[in-house]
């Protein structure tokens, strides 16, 4: 029998590629949600401000991919609050009433990103959110890891780093934090896959890029991911269809992209 899993923000550009990516592997029952339906593509409505419709969509479900999120990262009153920070608390919800195994969350680089470039920080280091959009995804991981801890419901989350959706960095400093298209499937498919054992996990998404921002080496060992691009020689190998990759001398401070 085939593990069921439901995706959240299914047609977004992160969602997407994780739906398409785990259909090619013919290894999972996929319901794929998001805001609007989109038949071609198998996508069916779903509002995660709506517990009901959450309650029904997770009847029998192993894993939720919650990938859901309002486009406007910076309106914290308008959406950020009333939708993401709410739709995560029915997602868990859901959850927890009905037996889901484990919610793995899209969460972001920017939970750190107020530390300076040159720091070394890991997954396990305090957090640093450089917006209310980085705000709002701490606060889910927390939401996790009290359900995690309360009520056993195993929290993976995924701090994608960069992914414009075309498989392409378009910049030295977004190539440190870069990740594939098929290694955003393969680490998606391996935080499904993890040993159950694993309650509660934070992690960096990356590729493995030259001079990467985040150690992710042990991710191997801990859950097999083992990513296969490295951003430095799909820039230097002019794998970008063409599209001028832009070289500057910024760097990350604090938040915010500023010269040296």
């Amino acid at each position: 029998m085939k593990r069921k899993l439901l995706i959240t923000g299914a047609a977004g550009v992160v969602g997407s590629a994780i739906l398409e990516g785990l259909h090619e592997k013919d290894k999972y029952e996929i319901v794929a949600g998001d805001i609007r339906a989109d038949e071609e593509r198998g996508v069916i409505e779903l509002d995660v401000t709506n517990p009901q419709r959450l309650l029904e969509l997770t009847e029998g479900v192993d894993t939720i991919l919650h990938i859901a999120w309002a486009k406007d990262q910076e309106d914290f009153l308008g959406k950020v609050l009333p939708i993401n920070v709410t739709g995560a608390y029915h997602i868990y919800e859901a959850a927890r009433k009905n037996g889901v195994k484990r919610v793995i969350f899209a969460s972001s680089n920017h939970a750190t990103g107020f530390y300076e470039v040159d720091e070394q920080i890991g997954a396990t280091d305090p957090y640093r959110p450089d917006s209310f959009y980085g705000l709002s995804k701490c606060y889910i991981e927390l939401l996790g890891r009290l359900y995690s801890d309360k009520y056993g419901v195993s929290s993976l989350n995924m701090r994608i780093g960069n992914f414009p959706g075309d498989d392409c960095p378009h910049s030295d400093r977004a190539a440190h934090i870069w990740i594939s298209a098929r290694d955003l499937v393969q680490l998606t498919e391996r935080c499904i896959e993890a040993d159950k054992d694993i309650k509660f996990l934070a992690m960096y998404g990356t590729s493995n890029n030259t001079d990467n921002y985040y150690n992710i080496d042990y991710l191997e060992e801990l859950i097999g991911y083992k990513p296969l691009d490295n951003a430095a020689e799909v820039m230097e190998g002019a794998k970008c269809a063409g599209e001028a990759v832009k070289h500057d001398e910024t760097e990350y401070k604090g938040g915010i992209w500023s010269e040296k």
